[in-house]
């Protein structure tokens, strides 16, 4: 009897438990049931001369748990198993599936040239260049600079001639471009950045009045090889310039570097893609002249004044900007020389002057954005999700926004929910009383679509396919796709500059939405976010979807360590 009555209490809990991950309807269901028999108005006969247990409760409970038992172990199946997958999420065939191995993410061991004690140092081997048909124009110069020697070919190949553009685009903004001076379809987006993505300031409408009042001064140099400067015309201080150094413009990379004052940690704030550079001057009371403070000691009784500027270089490429002992010095992997310089002459000034004249003011948030948000993987249902929420209500702790991790998708694709533990219609009434509340949700969204199995057409996978059909996803050199791999298998990414990959993105979010209405998205897994070093999916369709090294398929962890 007493075995028994351990038997009833443990497999109670444990089905209680099982029910309600599955829906709190079948949940209460038991309970009741459960409640019902305990207090004897459900009239059930024992087992008489039972072996083990009498209670017909034990004898229903374990039909409980082999039932989920069971319902466990054909969702596992039909979660991980390679076969024909319709758009319920059931499996008419089953077969061993593949997991890619942890190699496949294991690449050259690279080591940063800067500290590569036998790396190529290009301003010691690189000729630089030199200026010619230099032209006035209304706003500035145009001039052709010519590679001065022989190419270094150091990290790249040299790029033969470029175009200089300098343009007093307003009274608070200078702007230095170098450019290839041959620029066609085939090589645009290496060198220019689209203004669609990144803003690019131009000349202001009223710029033939207001340049004039610039306090920048431009000024440049063929001795011995083509360098510029630029001062602030007030105070005679050059605020940049690249004099004693190398222009250095290859292919793959670019390099070049300006002076920074004696001791400048104190007055350098930010690197990229814009810093600003404060200094601070000691004024002589009889003379006015001014004295630049290089250290922290200052005279109690003295009189000190600061002028800032700033400088943004607009380029997307991958790059480092080292902060040395004597200079400030960039070198970017590609795009080109993109330079504006604000002269302020205070903070706020140069502030002002980058974000209305540059970059565009930020865009303002939802208020609710600034709340308090939760968020884990391991929500395995709309109940369990819910329960977090109502956790917080019973405790009266302010909750905000409520986001879900990938254990909501449908075999980890995007735009899709795993029809049984996140579907629509429930997730509806959940959001519904979310949003009755005045709180919000928010999914994660992964920015890797899953590349269906070529040789299983029920695998088929709209989202994919109109993406495809737009060439909204990322290519190879040759042409054909690049399929890296992430949570949902073998996937291939959005190519955020060419193609349709915008509008295609977008429909697929109104399309989405329109089943579930939440109120953002958490964007994560872009192409660097890949399991597998370059494009480990191609040749390779055959065999998805497969698995990731300690991540099993259809919402399971696996053996994650967290």
């Amino acid at each position: 009897m007493a075995l028994e009555n351990v038997f009833l209490c443990s497999s109670s809990a444990f089905i209680t438990l099982q029910t309600f991950q599955l829906s709190s309807l079948l949940g209460w269901l038991y309970i009741c049931f459960v409640v019902t028999y305990v207090l004897g108005w459900l009239k059930l006969r024992p087992i008489a001369d039972a072996m083990v247990f009498a209670s017909p409760l034990s004898w229903f409970n374990i039909f409980l748990y082999f039932t989920i038992l069971l319902s466990k172990i054909t969702y596992a199946q039909s979660s991980s198993g390679y076969g024909a997958i319709s758009g319920s999420g059931t499996s008419t065939s089953f077969l061993p599936q593949f997991t890619v191995p942890a190699a496949a993410d294991v690449g050259p061991n690279v080591l940063p040239n800067i500290y590569d004690p036998q790396a190529v140092n290009p301003q010691s081997v690189c000729p630089g260049y030199t200026a010619s048909n230099v032209i006035r124009t209304e706003y500035g110069l145009n001039a052709t600079l010519t590679l001065a020697g022989t190419a270094c070919n150091v990290y790249g190949t040299d790029i033969e001639t470029l175009n200089l553009t300098v343009e007093y685009q307003s009274a608070d903004r200078l702007s230095v471009k170098i450019v290839p001076a041959v620029i066609d379809a085939s090589n645009t987006s290496q060198y220019i950045l689209p203004d669609r993505l990144i803003r690019e300031p131009t000349v202001d409408a009223d710029a033939n009045t207001t340049s004039l009042l610039n306090d920048l001064s431009f000024q440049w140099s063929n001795e011995p090889t083509f360098s510029f400067s630029v001062y602030r015309v007030s105070t005679g201080d050059m605020l940049f310039s690249t004099a004693g150094t190398q222009l250095v413009f290859e292919n793959q990379f670019i390099e070049f570097a300006s002076p920074l004052p004696e001791d400048y940690n104190f007055n350098i704030y930010g690197s990229h893609p814009f810093y600003l550079d404060t200094r601070y001057y000691e004024v002589d009371s009889s003379t006015g002249n001014l004295t630049l403070v290089t250290n922290n000691e200052t005279n109690a009784t003295g009189d000190y004044i600061s002028y800032s500027h700033g400088v943004y270089l607009r380029n997307s490429h991958g790059q480092e900007i080292l902060l040395r002992p004597t200079n400030i010095t960039w070198r970017t992997i590609g795009g080109s020389i993109d330079l504006y310089f604000f002269p302020g002459p205070s903070q706020p000034e140069v502030t002002m002057a980058y974000q209305s004249g540059a970059i565009g003011l930020p865009a303002m948030q939802q208020y609710w954005a600034f709340g308090f948000h939760q968020c884990r993987w391991g929500y395995e249902n709309w109940s369990v999700t819910e329960g977090v929420v109502n956790n917080y209500e019973k405790f009266q702790i302010p909750l905000e926004t409520i986001w879900n991790d990938i254990d909501y998708m449908h075999f980890y694709r995007d735009f899709e929910n795993d029809p049984i533990r996140f579907n629509y219609s429930v997730g509806q009434q959940f959001l519904a009383s979310l949003h009755a509340s005045g709180r919000h949700y928010v999914p994660i969204v992964d920015s890797a679509l899953y590349v269906p199995n070529p040789a299983n057409a029920s695998d088929a996978y709209a989202p994919f396919a109109m993406g495809n059909a737009t060439g909204s996803f990322m290519s190879n050199p040759d042409g054909s796709l690049y399929i890296g791999q992430v949570w949902p298998g073998y996937t291939a990414f959005p190519d955020w500059i060419g193609g349709g990959a915008g509008e295609w993105w977008i429909n697929e979010f109104m399309s989405w939405h329109a089943n579930l209405s939440f109120d953002g998205a958490w964007i994560d897994m872009s192409e660097v976010s890949s399991f597998c070093i370059g494009s480990c999916g191609s040749g390779n369709l055959s065999l998805n979807p497969v698995l990731t090294p300690g991540f099993a398929s259809g919402g399971e962890p696996g053996d994650m360590i967290y």
